[in-house]
């Protein structure tokens, strides 16, 4: 089920006024300072996320989850969801999968990913649950997968790792994003050094038979569901075992993975330095791995990382970073929250685009604090929502996407034709 491009149509021709005016507005007030507003909407109409399809259905936390209406019973249904997002919002032409909760037939994912318009962005593995119906993994990963000491449960793990891959290259993919809940809950409990070392001769066993054209992303987290070490606990161990692994191993930033108050748009800087950055898991956080829509606590935050990808220029374009979107819905509509979450990454970019760099380097050479302070603001500050909305427009989306998803009725639809989920009794997906 789609929503109709009349549905669009419509609610666009209410607004479409108003926004024409908005944009002239924007770009008199860009071309006083010697910018095109065309050409910064043409680089933020280029700039694509990939939703995660464990996205569209509502989270939880470990205490419980309350399924919300017309959640998608299969992988199918999650891209008709994706489809809707990218619709409306036209910043998503790509889906992530998780393996093996979106696990089908390849040909049949392929089919549909081309029914509705969509590419498919880096596979995620998953050795941080049991899977008791799979006869390929009788063993548990309860004290860890890939750095497990006994090497029966990390050769399973491995071999997991490589059934991802072949999935992802049958439709298209060329990414295996590897996050592993192996650690420890008391001192003592794991040798620390040992645990690292068979993690990463794990991780040699897969990039070894990696297909020539892929790259790997380790993906690091400070806690959960490891509360005393986690093997792969930050962006330094990350960066080490990128490192040890060559040239097909890169980094993978999370922004709710790391210590609070730690300085992410700096981690982002050293790892474009060391050519490692592989790609992002976009979302906000308050207090720790809250996995909460991106951009809706600290949208400064956001800003300052992409101000350093932008200050990257080529050296980023080199590295071709994945962009993805990871964020768990508890209380909203997963579909309202992953298109808004889009919007503010791209809202993010685009006030990055409209720095002045040239000022705000000599204001840095000039040691002149305030002023660097300001020149960067002043991009913060800029209300680019005339952009977004154009660039939206120039897709075929929304200039209002979650208003016109409202009064398209798309979720009573779904609610309609797909069973009530029962609540279960936790879990973040």
């Amino acid at each position: 089920m789609r929503i109709g491009r009349d549905v669009i149509a419509a609610a666009n021709d209410k607004l479409r006024g108003e926004h024409e005016a908005d944009y002239a507005a924007l770009g008199e007030k860009l071309a006083r300072r010697g910018v095109s507003i065309d050409a910064v909407t043409r680089q933020v109409a280029e700039f694509s996320v990939a939703v995660p399809s464990w996205g569209v259905g509502t989270g939880g936390t470990r205490f419980a989850r309350f399924p919300g209406p017309g959640e998608p019973r299969g992988i199918f249904e999650k891209l008709d969801d994706c489809a809707v997002i990218n619709d409306l919002g036209g910043a998503t032409p790509a889906v992530s999968l998780h393996y093996p909760w979106d696990k089908a037939p390849a040909a049949d994912l392929r089919a549909k990913g081309e029914e509705l318009g969509l590419g498919f962005d880096a596979m995620n593995s998953n050795t941080f649950q049991d899977h008791p119906d799979d006869p390929r993994q009788p063993l548990s990963y309860k004290f860890g997968s890939l750095s497990h000491g006994d090497p029966a449960v990390r050769a399973q793990a491995v071999e997991h790792n490589l059934e991802t891959v072949e999935l992802g290259r049958a439709i298209g993919s060329k990414a295996l994003t590897v996050w592993i809940g192996d650690g420890s809950n008391f001192p003592g409990q794991s040798d620390l050094g040992r645990a690292f070392e068979r993690y990463l001769g794990a991780m040699k066993e897969i990039v070894a038979r990696l297909p020539a054209d892929w790259r790997i992303f380790s993906e690091h987290k400070m806690y959960e569901p490891a509360f005393y070490s986690t093997v792969m606990a930050d962006w330094g161990t990350s960066y080490l075992t990128a490192m040890e692994l060559g040239d097909k191993a890169f980094c993978l930033v999370d922004l709710g993975h790391h210590a609070p108050n730690v300085n992410i748009e700096q981690i982002v800087a050293r790892l474009i330095h060391a050519g490692k950055l592989g790609g992002f898991h976009f979302n906000d956080s308050k207090y720790g791995d809250d996995d909460l829509d991106a951009g809706s606590i600290d949208p400064f935050r956001l800003f300052l990382v992409f101000n350093e990808l932008v200050e990257a220029g080529a050296r980023l374009d080199a590295l071709a970073p994945s962009y993805m979107i990871d964020q768990s819905h508890n209380v909203t509509d997963p579909i309202e929250s992953l298109i808004r979450s889009a919007g503010e990454i791209r809202r993010a970019y685009a006030q990055a685009l409209l720095v002045d760099r040239a000022a705000l380097r000599g204001y840095q050479d000039e040691n002149d604090a305030l002023m660097a302070s300001e020149t960067l603001k002043a991009g913060f500050r800029l209300d680019v929502e005339p952009i977004l909305v154009r660039a939206r427009l120039e897709a075929g989306g929304a200039i209002d996407p979650i208003a016109a998803y409202r009064t398209s009725g798309y979720r009573a639809q779904v609610a309609a034709e797909r069973p009530a989920a029962k609540a279960s009794g936790g879990g973040i997906v």
